[in-house]
Parts: structure tokens; sequence; C-alpha cells
């Protein structure tokens, strides 16, 4: 009876060892982490190829309020108060950039939408992340023109409820990707270089979102005559 409650007792421990191994390699982790890894790297990939499409896209822009409505915004308070407007630039830009990806974002968040993992936090990460992606994507052009001009008829008093509802909207978006450590275990094959390739283009995008995107956000901001 001893020996045979030994034996149960250390089946117990061996099936507790074996446990989280199993729920790692759980073909469904494994299926959904590849898909995962796949999908961001497209991604990654299209939104590089986007980022001349995109400077042309913003130039435009740029030419258009040049010509519409220069220094409408001369004379503009540079305070606190005057935030909202000076990120509606910046929403604006954002608008151009992942409209312009709209396709490729589009698809990602199909293909991730549809994925699980045993995980419910790396489900709830992924989906949540394709969702910003998707918000991102849809972001309406504001009319800067139109905004300005409707600001400064209160003396730069009131800022147009229009403007106010965009930046509620974008400052809920939180685009954040599955972090690479949950991801890790679930990798097999040629994973672990995909992500690592999706990374550097990530980091490209970043780069340019910077660099770029700040010149362009600066640039707008002085041709209506707006304060940073």
């Amino acid at each position: 009876m001893r020996g045979l409650l030994r034996l149960l007792a250390a089946t117990a421990v061996l099936m507790l060892v074996i446990a989280p191994a199993q729920a790692s390699a759980r073909p469904n982790n494994v299926a959904a982490t590849h898909t995962y890894i796949q999908a961001s790297y497209r991604l990654a990939r299209a939104s590089v190829v986007l980022i001349r499409p995109v400077q042309r896209k913003v130039q435009l822009l740029k030419e258009k309020l040049a010509q519409e409505c220069p220094l409408i915004g001369a004379g503009s308070p540079e305070n606190e108060a005057s935030q909202p407007m000076a990120h509606e630039v910046a929403d604006a830009l954002w608008s151009i950039e992942y409209g312009a990806a709209a396709g490729p974002i589009a698809s990602f968040v199909k293909t991730v939408g549809a994925l699980r993992w045993s995980s419910g936090a790396m489900t709830r990460i992924a989906h949540a992340y394709a969702r910003n992606l998707h918000e991102l994507a849809t972001l309406p052009l504001p009319p800067l023109c139109e905004d300005v001009r409707s600001w400064k008829a209160t003396g730069f008093q009131t800022m147009p409820p229009r403007t106010a509802t965009l930046a509620a909207r974008v400052d809920a978006i939180e685009p954040t990707p599955v972090p690479s450590r949950l991801l890790a275990p679930f990798e097999r094959g040629t994973d672990a270089g995909v992500l690592a390739r999706t990374k550097a283009l990530e980091t490209t995008i970043a780069e340019s979102e910077f660099i770029l995107g700040q010149a362009d956000w600066i640039h707008v901001l002085e041709t209506l005559g707006l304060q940073e």
C-alpha cells in the first residue's frame, strides 16, 4: 500500500513538471505565434515601402495649406491652452501615415484577430494591438484650415469641439505589440530570425517617424502660424 502511495506521489510530481512544457508546446500556441510573427513582418515590410509615398502625401498637404490658409494662426498664444491645436497637426500627419497603410493594417487586423493563445494575457495584448492599429488607420484627416480659423474667430480662446474630440480619441490609442519575451517560448524554426528582421524594420519606421515626422510637424505649424 505504501509503495502504491509513493508511486502515485511520484507520478503527481512528474505531471507537475511536465505540464508547463506541454502547455508551451501546445500546437495552438506555436501556430498562433508563427502566424503573428509572419503577420507582423508583412506589416513592417509594407510600412517601410510606404515611407516615400507617405512623404509625397505630406508634401501635398503642406502645399495645400500654404495655398489655402498661410499663417492663419498668426498671433495664437504659446501656452498650454494652445496645445490641442498643435496636437491636431500631429494627428493630421498620423492620419496620412497610417491611412496610407490601411490595406496592410486591415490584413494584419484580420489575421491577428483570429489568433488565440492558451495565455489569455497574450491573446488580449495581440487583439488590443490590432484594434489600436485599426484606430490609427481610420483616423480622419482634420480640416486644419477650418479648425484654426474657427479657433481664431474666438480670439484664440475656445478650441473647436472637433479638435478636443480628436485629441481624446488619439490619446486613447496605445499600439503595443506582443512582447518578444512572451513569444520566445513558442518560437520554432525561422520564427526568431523573422522576428529579428521585423524589429529592424520597425526601427527604420520609428526613426523615420521621429526625424521626418518631427520636421513635417514643425513645417506645418510654421505654415499655419501656430506655436509648437
